[in-house]
Parts: structure tokens; sequence; C-alpha cells
């Protein structure tokens, strides 16, 4: 599937930002944010009133049917439609009537010509007229956007009354001028309490943490909930940090004061997006269940072709099938990773510190066959039913190496939010053999930043469509 190690190429040295690198925890052998009592995480707001509100639109449009037309088929498919075409995208700002309203009219409409296409096509004699259609949307689109517009109503009253508490983590400049603009602007529900830097600026403003100890007293004292992230940097060099925020209960939001890019969430004026930092992240379930479902189906498929490689790596090679080596998983765990052995190093310093072993273009010909269609790798479909490794993530290496690129490559130690994988979204877009860490970096650590199953599934099918045009590990 994928190679293992890489060469990192070139002209890819960690890039200077501008400024110092916010150093709240010294870089070696600091102990982290940790909290004495651990904190549940914040309770987002209940959708329930939401649902309530587009369900009871949905029943008053159906209301609007007469005689035979109304059965309990068209006000069950209403509220079923209607619910199920929900966005489920929590934003920041509480959004406004005329926000949604281009969202809920168009829900509303696919509803209601989806309730029109089946009475047409399985009670013809009862079709619905183009003018109980134009009610009835009329009639429940109204009805949806005074009901949300309610619920959104109290919860901007709630926001105002009880506004999040915040850090706000960057250059001391800029994070002072970006905490006085939230402030300024109450109805974004976030209030910052304090400013996470380097050092002291010696401007007025909020107070300048400096310490470990200092944010930890911060956040248990104002119940902080939410942090600010205020440059490009900060995420790579206070992933510790923000982790370990993350972990105590806080939602971290990435903040950009450039007009550069279009966002759909806004904070402030400012374009925004939430990073998922918690080791407990949506959809783990679902990513679990797909990965016990296809390694097991696959161990079940290929445990003929696996019996095969053993045996003739046994003939051929002698004892010694199974090649066991430790890697670096989720957490900066260690697990002991399975592959068929296709060379032997000359010792285990040599295997655990080089990225090729010594006289490997000297393998033979049927190891070179199981490397280069990377057959070799299919072993780590158990790492994966036992729960090690995923299908999918970034490609987990050695606790030597794990070590040296952590401290030459920001960003490197934070691929390991998430499982390692088998293959990943680097290995797709070409990152394997000897091609630069930087760039392997950079698309791992996007890949969970935009996670979603769909993309396992789109990696998983062009990782099987490159097996075709094998170029080894």
């Amino acid at each position: 599937m994928t190679a293992e190690s890489t060469l990192s190429s070139p002209g890819t040295q960690a890039r200077d930002h501008g400024f110092s690198p916010v150093s709240v925890m010294p870089p070696r052998g600091a102990v982290p944010v940790r909290f004495t009592a651990p904190r549940p995480p914040a309770r987002p707001a209940s959708p329930m009133p939401l649902l309530v509100a587009d369900a009871s639109a949905a029943l008053l449009g159906a209301l609007t049917l007469t005689g035979t037309q109304f059965r309990p088929l068209a006000p069950a498919l209403l509220v079923a439609v209607s619910l199920l075409l929900r966005p489920h995208r929590a934003r920041p700002p509480v959004p406004g009537i005329l926000d949604e309203l281009p969202a809920v009219c168009g829900r509303t409409a696919v509803a209601w010509l989806t309730l029109a296409a089946l009475v047409a096509a399985y009670r013809p004699d009862h079709a619905l007229s183009v003018r109980a259609l134009l009610v009835g949307f009329a009639v429940q689109a109204a009805a949806s956007c005074a009901l949300r517009g309610t619920v959104h109503a109290r919860w901007r009253a709630a926001l105002l009354r009880h506004p999040h508490t915040a850090l706000v983590i960057g250059p001391a400049a800029t994070a002072q001028r970006v905490a006085a603009a939230v402030l300024r602007h109450p109805q974004c529900g976030v209030r910052p309490v304090g400013i996470v830097a380097e050092r002291q600026d010696g401007a007025e403003g909020l107070p300048v943490l400096t310490t470990g100890e200092e944010v930890e007293r911060a956040v248990v004292q104002n119940g902080v909930r939410a942090v600010l992230t205020v440059h490009p940097s900060v995420r790579a060099q206070q992933g510790p940090l923000l982790r370990a925020l993350a972990e105590g209960g806080c939602v971290v939001w990435e903040l950009d004061e450039s007009p550069s890019y279009a966002a759909q969430e806004r904070l402030a004026g400012f374009s925004c997006r939430r990073l998922e930092l918690s080791a407990t992240r949506r959809g783990s379930a679902a990513k679990r269940t797909l990965d016990i479902l296809v390694s097991g189906t696959l161990l079940l498929l290929v445990s003929p072709l696996l019996l095969v490689c053993a045996v003739a790596l046994r003939i051929s090679e002698g004892p010694g099938v199974v090649f066991r080596q430790e890697r670096i998983g989720k957490g900066g765990k260690p697990f002991t990773l399975l592959k068929f052995r296709t060379h032997r190093p000359v010792d285990e310093h040599e295997a655990a510190t080089r990225w090729s072993v010594a006289n490997e273009h000297e393998m033979r010909g049927f190891c070179r066959m199981l490397r280069r269609t990377s057959l070799d790798e299919l072993l780590q479909l158990w790492n994966v039913l036992r729960g090690d490794m995923s299908l999918v993530g970034p490609r987990p290496e050695r606790a030597y190496f794990v070590a040296q690129f952590s401290r030459t490559h920001p960003g490197y130690a934070a691929r390991h939010r998430l499982r390692t994988g088998i293959t990943g979204l680097s290995q797709i877009h070409g990152l394997r053999g000897d091609t630069s860490i930087e760039d392997r970096c950079r698309f791992d650590n996007v890949y969970i930043d935009d996670w979603s199953l769909w993309q396992d599934v789109c990696i998983l099918l062009r990782t099987a469509a490159t097996l075709v045009r094998p170029t080894g590990s």
C-alpha cells in the first residue's frame, strides 16, 4: 500500500514565519497543561428546539392539504424530508432569519416536490395541484422561518447574558487587537478573558499569560470554553497546548485577519474555522466500524494469498517470515507493526535508525515483487482489526524518526491525533518513497482537519486503483 519511511527532500526545512514562536511551554521535556480535575466537554446547544420547529412547520404545511390528499403519509413524509435535509454544521454566531431563508426555502421546496412526485406516481387521481403546492410551500416556509427565528432569538439572548469565555493565542499585539474587536461585538457570544503569548508586551488590554500554570489557572477560574488562535503558525508551534485545552473541554477556533479567502463561518467579521484537536472526534465510531468490516472481510478473502506468500518466503528466505517492528501510533503510543520480511537488516539498531537497510538492492526477485506490489503490507490488516491502526491515516513511523521529525518539522507531532493508517491522503498524492517529509506532514494534517467517512472511502478507492500501476513501498 504505502511506504513507512521516506527521505526528507532538500529544501524542506521548517519555514520561518517571521516572529518568535509562541512558547508557553519549553520545547523539550515540558509538561503540557493538564487539568487536575478533568472537565467534561462543553455541552453544545441542544438541536431539539430546531427539530421541533422544523417538524411543527412541516405539520402546519400539511394542514393546507384538503380531503383525501391529507393522509397520515403526507405529513409524515414532509416531516421526514424536512428533518433529513437539515444542516448539521455548527456556526459560532447564531444565524438570523434572512441568513437561513434561502436554505429553508430550498429544503421546503424539495420536501413538497418529493411529496407531489410520490402522490402522482402512486395515486394519480389525487395528484397535488400547482395551487396546493404553492400554498403548502408558502405556509411551511413562513412557519419554519418564524419558529427558527424564535429559537435563534432565545439563543442570542442567552449568549448575551452568559457569553463563552475565551483565551486568545498568538503574538501579543495581534492577539490584543483581535480580542478588542471581539469584545466590541458581544452578539458573537464570545468574551476573551486573557492572551496567551511568549512575553508581556506592556500594552494595555487583557492580561498576558506566559506560563502553563497561568493558562491552567485562567481556564479553571474563568470557566474558559473557547480558544481563538490568531496566527497561522500557532497551530504548529503550540500543538501540545491546543490539544491539552481541547482535551480539557475547550473548543478551538482558528481566526484569520486577512480577507483572503471565502469562509462560511465568521466571528466578529473574522474568517474562522473550528479545529478538531480532541482525541475523541465526531465520526470515530463510524471510522472504526468501517475499519473492522473492511479489514475483517479482506483478511478472509486474501488468507489463501497470505498463506502462499508465507510458504514461498519460508522456502526462499528461511525462518522468520513475519517482520515485527515498533512504530508510533495514535497519541504517541507504540505498537508492533506486522509485515512480511522481504530483507534482513544487519542488526536491530540498523532496522530502527536507517531509512533503508544495507544491501537492500540485493533483495531476491520474489521479495522485490512483494515490495513492488505492496503485498508485504497485507499483514497490517491484522493491525487494523486489532485497533493498532486504521485503514486510512498518516503512515506510522519509528520512534527514532518521530522524535527527529517532530523537532525539525512543525506540525509533525500533530499527525498522531488520529490512528495511523495503511494508506492516506499523502500516499494517493504521490508522497511515497524518497519524498518530502514537510509535504507529507502537511497533507496528513489536512486529512485529519477535514476528515469525513466519505473521504476515507475515496482514499481507499484511489489506493485500490494505484495497485494496477504499483511503484513499490
